[in-house]
């Protein structure tokens, strides 16, 4: 069955494009070209996400040009009671979407989120452990590139070779073992749920603190269509964007026994001026996830995921853990005779827009990809297998590549992101 689809008014191009052709004519022809990309490529990058129109305008409001350090009631900056009213807003519609006690809608990004939660709980030197870089883990969970693998001292855990599912028993050994200040749960590529009431059994036998890095499966929470972290976790950081459908951005939410640890970590600790352009839009988003359209919309994600995770397994793929709970699929191509960033070219070349990921004990990468942006666009069930077959064409025959784009185009062309 089809996605019911918003209304062609509700969706519509960004505002203020004529001022910007008259003022600055490269800007305006660059953002004249990615409107028409996204119009005639399928987005399949599982971060990634459509707008609304509402959310739009607020990131383009006069709110951009204001100043407003501090929280509420407290900035360093006069003129801040309309960016107050805001930002309250925003807390008062996060807190009540995730039953959160406290929120912190200030972090520019999931990095910034997941850097001030552990600047609010950890010191340098501290061990925390989290899911492996090679497993899924983000470049916060101890990659020596970032600050995380600088500062701290990660233990990662990992999955089954045979079912790529997390091996809860490594994780419980892993705790006993090294006795982390910190556990975190969460991934940028692991398509299941996460049992966050036995990484809350594990982390209270060793005394730790336990993190959930939620930035995938928020909006799949905020809509019902995944498990709330919320009850379980001293500390929920996320991203606004991704399923969620907000402005790129953080959060982080906590009770109120870590609030005031958290604002601090956040202000001044990590971060200066809020964005007060981005907290507005975040809550439109916030508001636009408590309806029952986006719950729909959120359900709809994830049947849409485990349709094409089956549609590639027909097609000769090799899905990840047989399989999704949330809008992302990971898959190895190589029994179409292909490695993952091969693949990720081809497919490009088609007009198909993914990345690559991490394959657990395999050779090589794989393709991750998720169906939150196609969602939005109203695609349903009888698209995926469109897509999956799309896919199997570009993988299986490379001179093909490029003459697949016009079925491509076809495709995102009745279900355009921004009609009209």
């Amino acid at each position: 069955m089809s996605v019911t689809r918003e209304a062609p008014a509700q969706r519509t191009a960004a505002p203020g494009l004529d001022a910007l052709r008259r003022q600055d004519p490269r800007i305006a022809d660059i953002l004249i070209g990615e409107t028409q990309r996204q119009a005639t490529t399928l987005q399949l990058i599982a971060a990634e996400n459509f707008t609304s129109p509402a959310v739009l305008a607020a990131l383009g409001s006069p709110l951009a040009n204001k100043y407003a350090e501090g929280y509420p009631g407290a900035r360093h900056h006069g003129g801040c009671e309309l960016v107050d009213a805001a930002e309250r807003i925003a807390i008062e519609r996060a807190t009540a979407l995730f039953g959160a006690e406290h929120a912190n809608v200030q972090p520019h990004s999931g990095s910034s989120a997941v850097l001030a939660a552990y600047a609010a709980l950890l010191r340098p030197g501290d061990t925390v452990l989290a899911m492996g870089l090679p497993y899924g883990g983000h470049l916060t969970h101890g990659s020596p590139a970032n600050f995380s693998g600088r500062w701290f001292d990660f233990v990662g855990y990992g999955v089954d070779a045979e079912s790529g599912l997390i091996d809860y028993h490594q994780v419980r050994h892993l705790a006993r073992q090294h006795r982390p200040k910190a556990i975190v749960c969460g991934s940028i590529s692991y398509p299941r749920h996460l049992d966050y009431e036995q990484f809350r059994d594990i982390a209270d036998e060793v005394g730790a603190y336990l993190i959930a890095d939620a930035a995938h499966p928020i909006g799949l929470v905020a809509g019902g269509a995944a498990p709330n972290p919320v009850p379980y976790a001293d500390v929920v950081c996320a991203t606004t964007h991704k399923v969620l459908r907000g402005p790129r951005g953080g959060m982080i939410l906590c009770g109120s026994e870590l609030a005031e640890r958290i604002d601090r970590a956040v202000f001044p600790f990590t971060q200066g001026g809020a964005q007060m352009h981005t907290i507005a839009a975040k809550a439109v988003a916030f508001g636009e996830a408590a309806t029952p359209a986006f719950t729909a919309y959120a359900h709809q994600v994830v049947a849409n995921a485990k349709e094409l995770a089956a549609a590639l397994a027909a097609e000769g793929f090799a899905v990840l853990t047989d399989g999704t709970d949330t809008h992302i699929i990971g898959a190895d191509p190589a029994r179409l005779g292909v490695e993952g960033r091969v693949a990720r070219g081809r497919l490009a070349a088609a007009g198909i827009v993914l990345d690559t990921c991490a394959l657990p004990y395999g050779d090589g990468r794989g393709i991750r990809l998720g169906t939150a942006a196609v969602t939005t666009q109203g695609m349903g069930r009888p698209e995926m297998g469109r897509i999956a077959a799309l896919f199997t064409a570009a993988l299986r025959d490379e001179a093909s590549a490029r003459d697949l784009r016009e079925k491509v185009q076809e495709l995102v062309g009745g279900h355009p992101p921004f009609p009209g």
